[in-house]
């Protein structure tokens, strides 16, 4: 079988899953259709480990492209339906159909008793496909093709149980936070085929150089060219990858089942903004104030993030603000110049953030769907293997490890390597300082919170017993395990997942450092990333000052310490802090009160706009005076002209009589 029959296999076999199932799945049943997309899916990966394998070490062709079929031909728009494949999108191909069969093979346990099974299988299949169609994109028009349908199958998942008013909420909300984003993208897809005449990556990468110099005229001023593409490119980024201002979808999200957390909030949909900045490094190398702007956006969403993870409550939220703040990582990291760097915190992120995903869906499961971590505690002797990995995957995510040694979990080397990184780049940029000083204060942040959640939910006197049970999710899962049971493991189709998940979290970082970041990267990346010549900052992290080296484990272990005396020497403490409802905490609970500010500003500012538009202007103005206005008026004419309608013939000889004389008054005037 030939590598180019692999990946094509590797690409559209989901989409059979997805197709099979969702026309077929109510005829086929439940269990058929899990097999179907789930061995569709374990097939897919392996195709996918195969094709990283061969790639890396197979001494073949370091990219290659496989035609597919014609897609869009207008004019000088060209577009064709084809398979990039190279480093970068191998490691993409690893990372989403690993997470996904995971998922699929997860589902089994945690959806056993929800009667649309074959239903959400199909969606999760389908948004696997889009997302390996956005991953293997070799112009824009298939990256957009990709990028919307992972929205489209977003928007399906997260609203999956539709029943539920705040599912559906949820889902749209998504849906439109993600077009304003998109809206973004879109303009910067025309500025590139109208600067460039084509949208196809290899033919745009080879003019980027001579482009540098060239200006768009707009309001007034000149715009560096490749400066504002980039800028209007990474808006499309933002709202997928829930930056600062357009992260207010991300949090709502977890509305979905707990398998949607994982597979689009952590591995997948929300890491296709850093794939496409990594991707389009020749574009951004070229547009130094485009890298200044990823730069702030990340480190603010790193930290932003990282403080309102403090004070939530929901065990999803926690996780899902976790998240938000390691995307804010990997954005800055590429802001900074340091692509690989940001690769390689995307790919060990995808398996410790899955592992908590799954994890806190197993802890959901155990205690009936409860996910309010101070309805929890002292599950830890109940739930010894999922407590065992969700402590493997918080010392992964916290970044635990010594540096002097090299030796630590996954999270370990990619974020240690992102904060020396910027900490390289500040020397001849102040941005990048900042983006330092925010990294480090997020790594004591996630430490604390990561913390409080395993101290929250697994230590401490046990509150379960005491809740009243309810089922968080509005499924039937609970019908099957009562409402009076101890918290129990979950099944051994979730449990299997975890297990592989935590070998990741542990492995991955320091299996493939050196590839990633280490001496082997250029030939490792083999021209899948581009750097300047004078962008040396992954080969100087070597020669970092003591202190720069160990201030990552020094406020992740202050983070541990404050997160252990609150909930664990003074348990109660952070429940006597929210009772307070002191404004900081008010603050960081209502998430900066972004929700608020939006809905003020945006929902009832536009519902205002349109009463006025539609009362004011198209009642009251055009209708008004058009058809309405029309008629109003032979309505009141033809009831005065009724009046005059009497039936008494003494009335109409009345009237005749008034005629008559008027006729003889204007004959005797005219004609005297």
């Amino acid at each position: 079988m030939t590598l180019q029959l692999i990946v094509t296999l590797l690409v559209f076999a989901p989409l059979a899953g997805a197709l099979i199932v969702g026309l077929f799945g109510r005829r086929l049943g439940d269990t058929p259709s899990m097999a179907i997309t789930t061995g569709l899916l374990f097939f897919a990966c392996a195709l996918a480990w195969t094709t990283f394998a061969h790639l890396i070490w197979g001494g073949g062709p370091s990219h290659f492209t496989v035609e597919i079929a014609p897609f869009i031909n207008v004019g000088a728009f060209q577009s064709d339906w084809s398979i990039r494949v190279d480093t970068l999108s191998a490691v993409m191909l690893v990372v989403v159909t690993s997470v996904s069969a995971l998922v699929h093979l997860y589902s089994w346990g945690y959806m056993a008793d929800d009667p649309g099974r074959p239903r959400f299988f199909a969606y999760l299949s389908l948004f696997t496909f889009a997302m390996l169609a956005l991953v293997t994109a070799s112009d824009f028009m298939q990256l957009f093709f990709g990028w919307e349908g992972v929205g489209l199958a977003s928007y399906l998942l997260i609203g999956f149980w539709y029943h539920k008013p705040s599912a559906n909420a949820a889902s749209i909300k998504a849906f439109v936070v993600n077009r304003v984003g998109d809206a973004g993208f879109a303009l910067g897809i025309m500025t590139c085929f109208w600067a460039f005449g084509t949208i196809r990556f290899a033919e745009i990468f080879t003019q980027v150089a001579g482009h540098v110099p060239n200006t768009w005229r707009f309001a007034g001023r000149d715009w560096p060219l490749v400066d504002l593409a980039c800028c209007l490119l990474f808006i499309g980024a933002m709202g997928k990858s829930a930056q600062f201002f357009l992260h207010t979808w991300l949090p709502d999200a977890m509305e979905g089942p707990t398998p949607v957390s994982a597979l689009i909030h952590a591995a997948t949909m929300v890491t296709a903004g850093v794939y496409m900045v990594c991707l389009l490094s020749p574009m951004f190398e070229y547009a130094p104030v485009a890298r200044e702007v990823v730069t702030v956006v990340g480190a603010v969403t790193a930290l932003f993030a990282a403080t309102v993870g403090l004070a939530q409550n929901d065990i999803k939220r926690v996780v899902a603000y976790s998240t938000c703040s390691q995307l804010g990582y990997m954005f800055f990291a590429a802001g900074v110049g340091a692509y690989p760097a940001a690769m390689f915190h995307l790919f060990t992120h995808a398996f410790f953030k899955a592992l908590l995903f799954l994890g806190a869906g197993a802890v959901i499961h155990a205690v009936h769907h409860e996910q309010d971590m101070r309805k929890m505690g002292g599950l830890w002797k109940h739930l010894p293997i999922t407590y065992a990995v969700m402590v493997i995957g918080t010392i992964s995510i916290t970044g635990v490890g010594i540096p002097g040694l090299d030796l630590g979990f996954s999270g370990f080397y990619s974020k240690d390597a992102i904060i020396d990184a910027a900490f390289i780049a500040g020397r001849t940029n102040g941005i990048s300082d900042f983006a330092f000083f925010a990294g480090l204060i997020a790594a004591g942040l996630t430490s604390f919170y990561s913390w409080r959640l395993i101290f929250m939910t697994f230590h401490g006197h046990a509150k379960w017993g005491h809740a009243s049970s309810h089922d968080a999710h509005g499924d039937n899962h609970a019908k099957d395990h009562g409402h009076g049971g101890d918290p129990h493991e979950a099944p051994w189709p979730m449990r299997g997942p975890l297990l592989l998940l935590a070998f990741g979290a542990i492995a991955a970082g320091g299996l493939f450092t050196e590839l990633f970041v280490g001496p082997e990267r250029m030939a490792f990346w083999r021209g899948a990333i581009f750097t300047l010549p004078g962008n040396h900052i992954l080969d100087s992290v070597k020669s970092l000052p003591p202190v720069v080296v160990w201030a990552p484990l020094v406020v992740t272990a202050l983070g541990f310490v404050g997160a252990w005396y609150a909930y664990i020497l003074k348990e109660g403490m952070g429940a006597r802090i929210a009772e307070r409802r002191g404004f900081l905490w008010s603050f960081l609970y209502h998430k900066w009160f972004f929700d608020e500010l939006y809905h003020l500003v945006f929902v009832r500012g536009a519902r205002g706009l349109g009463d006025l538009f539609w009362k004011g202007g198209d009642k009251a103005l055009i209708d008004g005076l058009g058809p309405d206005g029309v008629s109003a008026v032979s309505y009141a004419f033809g009831r005065f002209t009724g009046r005059l309608q009497t039936g008494y013939v003494y009335h109409y000889a009345f009237v005749m009589l008034l005629g008559i004389a008027g006729l003889l008054s204007f004959a005797l005037w005219a004609f005297r």
